[in-house]
């Protein structure tokens, strides 16, 4: 076993590379972020790796490390709820007070991120090809991007000597191919065909996840590598302590990209039913996150329906920080989705104090069972009965389901990576 203390370890930072110019992050872009931190700030030789279409792009550590934290200066998640004009917009919305006065990106900060990636490509074109890698190195692919792109990882058919693990976050437009953009599918075989021609071992947020993608490689005829399973880290924001938002009425959180698998449809067609039943005493739904892809009946109902308009609020671009103090002032998290690679969100309200309802799929039961009460996505009454018990005045649910948060611990991203570790140590 040779400790990643004392072996040259490469991470691949391409997807960061590209999130240069987006103002917040995805799930997928805060693992990348999480691991190339964590490796690159380990004893050791270090390096980065750019996929490029003229071959990857080997970076030493001070330079990679400049574009890993030049692309989370700009997520602006070191700042506080109260200077994120997002969440003082959100809050100001929902809490009845005045709204602040909206900011717009200067010029001046325009014109310093254009440069900052123009330095960034400078720097990756300027990158040593893969035969400079070491003897012997590590490497760590930890996002989904250019794996369907098999000719950008047929260099490592001629460095035999480098040992490879892949993060593999889902397999949903595999095993749900009806609600991922047409194609999905195959590009994500062929993601998979890529893993299973070069791994040496599969990182995994999930064993749902992880017992997901062995059976489909056995069942495309590879033989599985050895596979880590690390819960995912919830980021230090989320705690029960910290700002709180104040609202005038029972709130619920839905976290996650607008799109058919996680059911928004089903929770806009209960709220209409309740606005129509209780006029202004409806409870408020907040949406938070992008709308997406092959959703058009929900936006329809999101632009189309003035019954709901009232009672649901959209937010994108919220910060860690504004969306902690937003699970701190809330009445409960929905998460009714019909499938999921891991549900951060869940865990995320969970370290908050937020109780939570989701849907008893299988990733759900197993890092919500102790915590969530479980409904099938499938089962609006159950939906409708569980929100209206949770947001009565005094709920006694809503207490019952705090209560079993007393004592939760959060995975955070050391446990993650002791969990992973071993099997990297082990290569």
């Amino acid at each position: 076993m040779t400790p990643l203390s004392t072996r040259p370890v490469a991470v691949d930072i391409t997807r960061l590379v590209t999130r240069l110019r987006h103002a917040s992050p995805s799930g997928i872009d805060r693992v990348d972020l999480a691991y190339a931190r964590h490796l690159l700030a380990q004893d050791g030789e270090r390096l980065g790796l750019v996929t490029t279409a003229l071959g990857p792009r080997v970076l030493d550590r001070k330079e990679a490390a400049a574009i890993v934290e030049a692309v989370a200066a700009g997520w602006a998640e070191n700042g506080t709820a109260e200077t994120d004009p997002v969440y003082r917009t959100l809050a100001a919305r929902i809490g009845g007070t005045a709204a602040p006065e909206p900011t717009r990106p200067r010029a001046a900060d325009v014109r310093a991120r254009r440069l900052i990636q123009m330095r960034a490509a400078r720097t990756i074109l300027g990158g040593k090809p893969a035969r400079a890698l070491p003897p012997g190195t590590l490497y760590v692919h930890t996002s989904h991007l250019r794996l369907d792109r098999p000719e950008r990882f047929d260099w490592l058919y001629d460095r035999r000597d480098v040992r490879a693990a892949f993060f593999v976050h889902d397999l949903i437009p595999l095993t749900h191919p009806e609600y991922g953009r047409p194609g999905e599918a195959g590009r994500h075989a062929e993601r998979l065909r890529t893993i299973g021609r070069h791994a040496a071992a599969i990182l995994a947020n999930s064993r749902d996840t992880a017992e997901r993608t062995c059976a489909h490689l056995r069942g495309t005829g590879f033989t599985p590598p050895p596979v880590a399973v690390g819960h995912l880290g919830v980021e230090p924001a989320f705690g029960r302590d910290g700002p709180s938002v104040a609202i005038d009425r029972p709130t619920f959180l839905v976290c996650g990209t607008i799109e058919p698998r996680k059911n928004h449809l089903l929770l806009l067609h209960l709220w209409r039913a309740l606005a129509e039943r209780l006029g202004e005493r409806t409870p408020r739904l907040v949406l938070i996150g992008r709308r997406g892809w092959e959703a058009e009946n929900i936006v329809d109902l999101l632009d189309r329906c003035a019954v709901i308009r009232p009672h649901v609020v959209e937010v994108s671009g919220l910060s860690t920080h504004g969306l902690a103090a937003l699970m701190r002032g809330a009445t409960a998290l929905l998460m009714p989705s019909f499938t999921e690679g891991y549900g951060i969100p869940i865990v995320e309200a969970a370290a908050s104090g937020l109780p939570v309802l989701a849907s008893g799929i299988p990733v759900h039961r197993e890092i919500g069972a102790g915590f969530c009460d479980f409904i099938d996505p499938l089962d609006g009454t159950g939906w409708m009965r569980a929100i209206e018990a949770l947001a009565e005045p005094g709920s006694a649910a809503r207490a019952a389901l705090a209560t079993r948060l007393d004592g939760y611990r959060a995975p955070g991203w050391p446990d993650h990576f002791a969990a992973v570790s071993p099997l990297l140590d082990s290569l």
